[in-house]
Formats: structure tokens, sequence, C-alpha cells
């Protein structure tokens, strides 16, 4: 006796196929919100790191001219030598000057409010103040 079974019907429901797009749009969310952290959390480190870097060469400058330079010199004195540079080594204190994660250039005042200089990096909006990864970030809070 051969009896009509009828297959199981092969695919899915609309219901099913929702189910799955809301999940993965979910989980896509989760990756996306985590990846942006760790990027502004990366530039922000890559921008503290850059920041040290300047920092040192400026005591160098110091160390060798017995002064920072000048707002006017500005950090372009750390790659060219100024006019009233004493002892300027071959090749500079840096190859090119370091810009923030952000690409825009680090603010330089001497002297400084905090110190002998002030440098910092407006963060990633490129305007003072701000909030996470819009905050500056002073070579003093390092």
């Amino acid at each position: 006796m051969r009896t009509s079974i009828k297959s199981a019907q092969a695919g899915f429901t609309l219901i099913e196929v929702m189910i799955v797009v809301a999940i993965l749009g979910v989980l896509a969310t989760l990756v996306v919100v985590n990846i942006s952290g760790s990027q502004d959390t990366a530039n922000i480190n890559a921008t503290k790191s850059n920041l040290q870097a300047v920092s040192q060469a400026l005591d160098l400058y110091k160390l060798d001219n017995y002064r920072y330079p000048t707002t006017d010199q500005g950090l372009q004195a750390l790659v060219e030598k100024p006019d009233n540079a004493r002892n300027w080594p071959d090749g500079g204190y840096l190859k090119k000057m370091p810009a923030d994660a952000w690409d825009q250039e680090f603010v330089y005042l001497s002297p400084g409010t905090d110190g002998p200089y002030d440098l910092f990096s407006l963060g990633a909006d490129g305007a003072e103040g701000g909030e996470g990864p819009a905050a500056d970030i002073s070579v003093n809070d390092l």
C-alpha cells in the first residue's frame, strides 16, 4: 500500500526570513559600534604618541639652544633650521612634523599658559573644547 506523503516544503517563510534579517541587523550594529569605539581609541592613542614625540624633540631643541622655539618659529623649527638657532643637528630634530590622527597640525604656543609651552591637538572636530574623540589632547595631560 502506497500512500502519498507530501514531502516537506523546502524554503523559509516570510516571518523566518524577517527574523533572520532583524538578527543580522542587530549584530551588524553591535559590530559597527565596537569598531568605531576602537577606532576612536586608536586615534586618541596615536595622537598622544605623536604629541610625546614632538615634546621630546622640543626638549632636545631646548638642550641645544637654551630655549624653546618661539610661537612665530613654531614647530617647523624642529624640522628646518631657524635663523637664530645656535646648535642645530644635521637632519633636524624630526624628519617631518607629525600631525594628529585626524591629519590636523598640532597647536604650539611658547610661552605657554601652563608651562614653557603649550602643545595640543584640537581633537577629531578640529575646534577647541569638545568631549570624547572631539576633546582637545594636551601634552600636559599625558
